[in-house]
């Protein structure tokens, strides 16, 4: 980690298939959006999506006398990405480490990448309540947290999943900075009507029953998977969708939390 220590996002789920990954990477690009310099790790060791989601598979990082060096999603350098999908042959490979392997592997993407002065560090974690959770919380209290946003689909089961996120977050002094409730309907692509495929409003009543912030329902877009599975930015390429302007509340509500 660098002389100025960025604001750190754990973004956090119950169970996986949330869309986790997801909400990190349109997090991240938001925040690049409205003029933050930005860091994505991604230590979803048995998942590692985001290479595939930014468009970054194929690339590979190195080490400078700083540290090893993040791969950058942009000409300008603002998003810095670092994932164990850049450590892997081809995106089939997976990663059969036992714990000390995966904790120390964190501990080096914690303080030996050269992220050169972000404003904020988004970390995507594996789902659950694992070691990796807990070699993250070991090797970030020195550092400026500013707390966790907790992804939930609405379905009674992730919402249970998620109710267990926040007991461990508070049982490890992290702040909640709210839960976001994802694939909250089903937008058309023709008439951009939004219908409810799952039940809704899971997410929020667990906020209402937690007492912590609700960020905001995220629907599920074809063209945001189309963007995720092409390696297209969502973010700059549909700045009028429903999807853009709920990330952009969001990042709003973070970052003046």
């Amino acid at each position: 980690m660098d002389s100025k220590s960025p604001n750190i996002i754990l973004i956090l789920s119950g169970k996986g298939g949330v869309g986790k990954s997801t909400t990190a990477v349109q997090l991240a690009l938001t925040f690049r959006k409205i003029g933050k310099k930005v860091g994505l790790l991604d230590v979803d060791f048995c998942g590692p999506s985001i290479p595939r989601m930014l468009g970054l598979e194929g690339k590979s990082v190195f080490q400078s006398p700083r540290g090893w060096v993040p791969i950058y999603a942009d000409a300008e350098q603002t998003l810095a990405v670092m994932s164990i999908g850049f450590l892997l042959k081809n995106r089939d490979d997976p990663v059969i480490w036992r714990g000390p392997k995966k904790t120390a592997m964190i501990k080096l993407f914690l303080e030996d990448v050269y992220w050169d002065n972000l404003d904020y560090l988004i970390i995507d974690t594996p789902p659950g309540t694992s070691d990796e959770h807990i070699s993250v919380m070991e090797n970030i209290r020195s550092l400026p947290v500013l707390g966790a946003v907790l992804v939930t689909t609405p379905q009674a089961v992730a919402v249970g999943d998620v109710r267990r996120e926040v007991t461990f977050c508070r049982k490890t002094g992290i702040r909640i900075l709210g839960i976001i409730e994802n694939m909250s309907g089903f937008v058309c692509p023709t008439c951009a009507e939004c219908t409810n495929i799952f039940s809704k409003g899971g997410g929020e009543a667990l906020a209402i029953h937690a007492k912590v912030p609700f960020l905001g329902c995220i629907p599920i877009d074809p063209q945001l998977t189309q963007a995720l599975e092409s390696g297209v930015s969502f973010i700059d390429s549909f700045e009028g969708s429903n999807v853009t302007e709920t990330f952009k509340n969001i990042a709003a509500q973070i970052t003046s939390s």
